[in-house]
C-alpha cells in the first residue's frame, strides 16, 4: 500500500518562503514522476511541478522563478520550495506520485497540506 505523507505547510506572510516535503512508503520501485499540485477554495486542482526519476523538470508558468522541486529518488521523496509567496498561492498543496509499469499506470496522491499566504 502505497502511502504520500506531506508536511511543512503553513501560514506566511507575502514574500516569505515555506518548505514543503512528501515522504513515499510502501514502494520498492522509484516513481518516475513525483510533483505538486494545489487546489484554491472554488476552483480545480492544477499542477504545480513535476519532477521524473531522471531529474526533466516542469514547472507552471505562475511559479517560475519562485517555486523549486528536487528529489531523493532513493528516498521516494519530493521537496517544494517556495520563495516570494504571494496571497494567490493559497491553496492546499497536493503531493502525487506516478509509476508506470508493463500492465498499467499508478497513480498516487497524498492528504494534502494548506499553504495560506496572508499579512
Amino acid at each position: 500500500q502505497v502511502q504520500l505523507v506531506e508536511s511543512g505547510g503553513g501560514l506566511v506572510q507575502p514574500g516569505g518562503s515555506l518548505r514543503l516535503s512528501c515522504a513515499a512508503s510502501g514502494s520498492s520501485f522509484s516513481f518516475n514522476s513525483m510533483g505538486w499540485y494545489r487546489q484554491a477554495p472554488g476552483k480545480e486542482r492544477e499542477l504545480v511541478t513535476t519532477i521524473t526519476s531522471t531529474g526533466r523538470i516542469n514547472y507552471a508558468d505562475s511559479v517560475k522563478g519562485r517555486f523549486s522541486i528536487s528529489r531523493a529518488n532513493a528516498k521516494n521523496t519530493v521537496y517544494l520550495q517556495m520563495t516570494s509567496l504571494k496571497p494567490e498561492d493559497t491553496a492546499v498543496y497536493y503531493c502525487n506520485a506516478k509509476l508506470r509499469t508493463l500492465t498499467r499506470d499508478y497513480d498516487y496522491w497524498g492528504q494534502g497540506t494548506q499553504v495560506t499566504v496572508s499579512s
